[in-house]
């Protein structure tokens, strides 16, 4: 019998190289991804502009951080000075690739190969207290109520110095939370992972597909469809998905033939390991001549993690939060002749020389209670500290 693959030993076999990334779809029925597993490591040749990545006819892995949106397609700055500099749109050429399809999930071993030795300890902090964070959704809400915007993502971030080992500290996060849109990214030192469940953007021939999630509940197994049916008929959670639906329709719009944007689910629950989440799902054909720079200036970043409208709620953004985001709200995926699979860096942490962090967010409508989005925040952030919940 053919030995499986091992997620554990791809990322050893990472430690070896400057660049290396994984995917991973943890056996999550999907009925439009088409890979179980990506693992590429070792740069041929490292593309930082996104025309530069459409001359690739092969493999390509990478990252767009959230920053990307500063650097030419959306004119705002940021306020906060960013913790980590890199660049913000990388992908490389893999020297080493795998490649699974997801007809072959059962080829791929999550398990341990190895004993993980004994959890850190570690404390995080709070780059926003409760009450900044209350007095900051009500400030949000007034810049509502004046028509300014009509949805902000407001999001906070946990940070630590604290000396991990990314490999391992990715591995526990992804047993703990497996996702359909997990992803591990190493470049010179500096690392990204997630247990995502968001994709943002697929493109798979002519067809452009993006899944914003709006809507989260804590799960409790022993109460799944009394919660799932209390998420779906929740009138706030639909009102903001709905909102964030007609955005992505707008910026589909913008690089598709005329009358191709559609939406094929609206408000699904999908169960994840620790959530429910409400998800919906819009396509449309990209028009013809547009390429991957103009698709990332219509879309990017993903108005799940932004608001609406999104260049002005953008900028308030950077103004209203305490952090600058970097990886976070960005996207890891592939890239292959012409295709790709892009995901939303949610659940995952950055890590880079010692520091550590995570980042939660909600959002915020005119109708929200302060103290329901602190709590929401909350739920979000236990799937992130599940590696280490027992002392977390």
């Amino acid at each position: 019998m053919e030995s499986k693959i091992s997620v554990w030993d791809l990322l050893q076999r990472s430690r070896n190289y400057d660049s290396a990334a994984l995917l991973i779809s943890n056996n999550r029925q999907d009925r439009h991804s088409k890979y179980e597993l990506i693992w590429g490591a070792g740069a041929k040749r490292v593309f930082s502009e996104p025309r530069e990545l459409e001359s690739c006819r092969g493999w390509a892995l990478g990252r767009i951080h959230y920053a990307f949106k500063n650097q030419k397609y959306f004119r705002v700055t940021h306020q906060n000075l960013a913790e980590f500099s890199q660049r913000h749109f990388e992908f490389f050429e893999p020297e080493e690739l795998i490649v699974l399809p997801s007809s072959q999930r059962n080829q791929v071993d999550y398990s341990r190969e190895a004993n993980l030795g004994t959890p850190i300890t570690a404390e995080f902090k709070c780059g926003t207290i409760q009450s900044k964070y209350l007095e900051t959704v009500e400030q949000i809400k007034e810049c509502i109520k004046n028509g300014v915007f009509y949805e902000m993502n407001y999001c906070i971030q946990y940070f630590t110095e604290l000396n991990i080992d990314p490999y391992d500290w990715f591995f526990r996060l992804n047993e703990a939370a497996p996702s359909p849109f997990a992803a591990f990214y190493k470049s010179n030192g500096m690392y990204t992972f997630c247990a995502s469940p968001e994709r943002f953007l697929q493109k798979t021939g002519s067809q452009l597909l993006s899944q914003p999630i709006k809507g989260t509940r804590k799960r409790n197994p022993q109460k799944d469809e009394q919660d799932r049916e209390e998420l779906r008929n929740h009138v706030k959670d639909r009102a903001e998905n709905v909102m964030i639906v007609d955005l992505v329709r707008n910026d589909l719009s913008m690089v598709s033939k005329v009358g191709t944007v559609e939406v094929v689910e609206l408000c699904e629950i999908y169960t994840f390991s620790h959530v429910h989440q409400m998800i919906s799902t819009v396509v449309s054909e990209i028009e013809i001549g547009k390429g991957f720079e103009d698709v990332l200036e219509a879309t990017f970043p993903m108005g799940s993690m932004t608001g609406a409208p999104k260049i002005e709620v953008m900028k308030y953004i950077d103004s209203m939060e305490d952090f600058t985001r970097t990886g976070y709200s960005g996207s890891l995926g592939y890239w292959h002749d012409g295709d790709f699979d892009l995901n939303v860096v949610i659940r995952g942490y950055e890590y880079a020389e010692n520091k550590l962090s995570y980042s939660v967010g909600g959002a915020i409508t005119y109708d929200s209670i302060a103290q329901d989005e602190w709590d929401e925040c909350q739920t979000k952030a236990s799937t992130v500290r599940s590696v280490y919940a027992s002392n977390l």
